[in-house]
Formats: C-alpha cells, sequence, structure tokens
C-alpha cells in the first residue's frame, strides 16, 4: 500500500507539476500554487522587516533602492504583457527595502518582496551596478526557483500525500518538516550533507537567474554590460575564500562570468531600443 500511495504521489507530480521557466524555456517541477508560496514569503517577509533596522525610505540610499527594484518590477510586468502572459506576475505585492547590515548580499522571495544590505552598496559602486544584483534576485522570483526546490524537497522528504498536493496539506499533516524545508530553501542552516543532491540544480538556477536579470534590467534602462565588471568585483570582494565548485550552490565567478557574457547579446537587443518598451528613459552611465 506504501509503494502504491508513493506511485500515485509520482504521478500527480509529473502530471499536474510541469511548467516552463519563462525565456529559458527549462523544465521545471511546480507542485505548489504561487498563492501558496506568496502567503509564506509574505508572513516571512514581515517577521524579517520587524527584526531587522530597515533604512527609511527618506534615505539617498533606500530611495535609490527602491528606484531600482519599481523599474525593474514594471519591466518584467512589460516583459509578459508584450509575451501574451499579463496575468504570470498575479498576486505580485512588490516592496523593496533596505536593511542595515554587512553581509554583502540581496534577495528577493515569492511574489516580489525583495531586501538589499547596505553591506553590498560599496560593491554595487551605482544604480547600474544595483541594478545588476536586484535584476538577479528578481528573477530568482520569476523563474519560481523558491517553488521548484520546495517541490523537490516534498517529493525527497515525502511530504507529499497520494491525491493531495500543495503547502496548505504538508503544513497540516507535518508542519514541522514543511517548515524547516522552507527555512533551508531560504538559506538558513541546514548540514552540508542535507544539500549537496541540490547544489548543481542550485547552480543552473542562478545561471537562470543571470539570464533572465540581464534581459529585465535592460528593459529597465540599465546597460546590462555593467554585469561583467560587477561580477569581477565580487569576485576580488572575496579574496579568494571560496569553496570548490563542487561544495557551492553557485558557479565558480570565472564560470558565472563567460555565461554573462553569453547571454550578453541577447540582452543588448533590448537595452539598444533606447527610450524602451518599459517607458523609462534609458540610463548610459
Amino acid at each position: 500500500m506504501k509503494r502504491i500511495l508513493i506511485y500515485s504521489a509520482l504521478l500527480l507530480a509529473f502530471v499536474w507539476g510541469c511548467h516552463k521557466v519563462p525565456i529559458s524555456g527549462r523544465n521545471q517541477l511546480l507542485l505548489v500554487s504561487d498563492s501558496e508560496m506568496n502567503a509564506m514569503a509574505f508572513t516571512s517577509y514581515k517577521q524579517f522587516l520587524d527584526t531587522s533596522k530597515v533604512i527609511p525610505s527618506n534615505s539617498q540610499q533606500a530611495a535609490m533602492v527602491k528606484r531600482v527594484g519599481d523599474r525593474i518590477a514594471r519591466a518584467a510586468q512589460v516583459y509578459f504583457e508584450q509575451n501574451n502572459a499579463p496575468q504570470y506576475l498575479d498576486g505580485y505585492q512588490w516592496q523593496t527595502e533596505l536593511v542595515q547590515s554587512n553581509q554583502v548580499n540581496a534577495w528577493c522571495m515569492p511574489g516580489g518582496k525583495m531586501v538589499v544590505y547596505t553591506g553590498i552598496l560599496p560593491i554595487t559602486q551605482n544604480e547600474t551596478g544595483l541594478a545588476v544584483v536586484m535584476g538577479h534576485e528578481v528573477s530568482h522570483a520569476i523563474a519560481k526557483h523558491g517553488a521548484e526546490r520546495m517541490s523537490e524537497g516534498m517529493l525527497a522528504q515525502g511530504l507529499l500525500i497520494a491525491g493531495q498536493i500543495g503547502l496548505g496539506v504538508a503544513m497540516k499533516d507535518k508542519p514541522a518538516a514543511t517548515q524547516n524545508l522552507w527555512n533551508t530553501v531560504y538559506g538558513l542552516a541546514a548540514p552540508i550533507g542535507a544539500q549537496l543532491g541540490m547544489m548543481a540544480h542550485g547552480r543552473n538556477q542562478e545561471s537562470e537567474a543571470d539570464h533572465l536579470g540581464l534581459i529585465f534590467m535592460s528593459m529597465a534602462g540599465y546597460n546590462p554590460q555593467e554585469a561583467v565588471a560587477f561580477w569581477g568585483r565580487m569576485s576580488a570582494n572575496s579574496k579568494g575564500a571560496k569553496q570548490p565548485v563542487w561544495l557551492s550552490t553557485h558557479p565558480s565567478d570565472e564560470q558565472r562570468i563567460k555565461d554573462i557574457q553569453g547571454y550578453m547579446n541577447d540582452a543588448m537587443k533590448y537595452y539598444n531600443k533606447g527610450n524602451n518598451s518599459s517607458g523609462v528613459k534609458t540610463i548610459r552611465n
């Protein structure tokens, strides 16, 4: 009986869960809905902001962060409108906050909830460098990478119930395990061994987010060629303290820059349209 239940869950997964990532066209497994992911993300985001030092929106740096976030969000919406999928971002509630932290980091949760840490601003150096980062992070959310990893984790940990798929079912039947999986997907502490099986896929997602991010920042009027310089600065900032690629969820710096250069012609087609489709005047830095 247990084997039958497992096979039933797998069958439902493949029948209901096959989707394609925009732009890249890669097949991905999604067993959780946008509404479920967004609801959990909005709750986590509020909890994070309540316990963090958020920089006031009237400061120069916070205003810049919000401006870049708004422009990239608008560009993404225009992209889907132009590609006959205006409903793709339904349910997104875009919000961008700058948080005081020495961490060199930024992220975007499902539903468009973004955070930039002040520690990354010396490396972004300017608004276009910041657009590289935020375009990349927004693309993780748009490509539904979090939902994909949640889906894979639910299968791997047996959190699917035969005949029923979704976070709501998993939270009701196995709340602790489901919450732990959520925390793992969004970067909280987890044993290295527990992550190795998903790391190669994580590197593919990083490269995918680079590709999408270049297009969205270009549509927002930011020169995508800045991405090569930015990732060069990120590499220098690491000062050689790197894990081997097989132990990293990100591509090597050299591989990332090579891949970005390969995406550049595609991105420049959007940037070279001048007063672009997002309705934002192109910036020339």
